[in-house]
C-alpha cells in the first residue's frame, strides 16, 4: 500500500469516526412506569377514613435531548421530557371527588451525565415547565363532577437515573423524576397548594 493510499484511508476513517460522534449528540428515549403521589388529609372528612388516596397511574415518557458539552468524566445535555399519567385513580370516603384524572408535564431541563463514555452512566436532571390535569367528569361513586375538568400548573422537575449501554446506539435507562406541581381540582380541601408527582420508570434510549 502506498503512502498516498494509507493517508486517504486514514482520513476516511477519521471522517467516519467524527461523523459518528457528531451524529450521536442527539438522543430520543421512551420510558414506561408509574406515578406515585402521597395521600393527603381532607379537612372535615370522617375520622374513619380522612384521606384522599391516589392510585399508581400507568405513566409513559418521551424525551428528546441534545448533548452540547462534555468530557470523559461528565457531559451536559439539554432535554425535553414529556410525561403523561394516563389514568390516576382516586378514593375518598365521601362522594365528592372525581373518580380519576389524567395529566401531562413538559419540563425542559439540563441533564448532567457522569462517566458518559463508559458502559454505566448515572445522571441528574433539573428543570421546569408546565403541566395540565384533566379531571374526570364523573364522581367516584356516582353522579356528575360539579368542579373544573381542566387545571393548568407550573412545574419544577428534579430527576436521577442510570444509563447502561447496550450498543453504540442503544442504551437502557432507569429513572426517577419528581414533578413538583400545583394540585388538581378535586372538590375537597387538603390544605395543600403543591404536590409531588414521582415518576419511576425504565426504557430505551436511541443515540443518533
Amino acid at each position: 500500500m502506498s503512502l498516498r493510499h494509507l493517508a486517504i484511508g486514514t482520513m476516511v476513517a477519521i471522517c467516519t469516526l467524527v461523523a459518528q460522534v457528531a451524529a450521536q449528540k442527539n438522543e430520543l428515549s421512551g420510558s414506561l412506569g408509574r406515578t406515585f403521589i402521597a395521600d393527603q388529609g381532607i379537612q372535615g372528612a370522617p375520622s374513619y377514613d380522612p384521606n384522599l388516596r391516589f392510585g399508581k397511574g400507568v405513566t409513559f415518557e418521551i424525551n428528546y435531548a441534545r448533548r452540547f458539552m462534555g468530557k470523559d468524566v461528565w457531559s451536559i445535555a439539554l432535554e425535553v421530557p414529556f410525561v403523561m399519567n394516563v389514568d390516576e385513580d382516586l378514593h375518598a370516603a365521601q362522594n365528592l371527588i372525581p373518580e380519576s384524572f389524567s395529566s401531562y408535564f413538559v419540563t425542559p431541563a439540563a441533564r448532567v451525565n457522569f462517566f458518559p463514555v463508559t458502559a454505566v452512566s448515572p445522571w441528574v436532571s433539573f428543570g421546569g415547565g408546565f403541566g395540565h390535569f384533566s379531571e374526570s367528569s364523573k364522581l367516584e361513586f356516582a353522579g356528575v363532577n360539579p368542579g373544573k375538568t381542566g387545571t393548568n400548573t407550573g412545574i419544577l422537575q428534579a430527576g436521577v437515573g442510570l444509563d447502561v449501554k447496550l450498543t453504540r446506539r442503544f442504551t437502557v435507562r432507569g429513572e426517577a423524576r419528581d414533578f413538583w406541581s400545583g394540585v388538581p381540582q378535586l372538590n375537597v380541601n387538603t390544605g395543600k397548594s403543591r404536590q409531588h408527582n414521582i415518576f419511576v420508570g425504565g426504557g430505551i434510549v436511541w443515540h443518533f
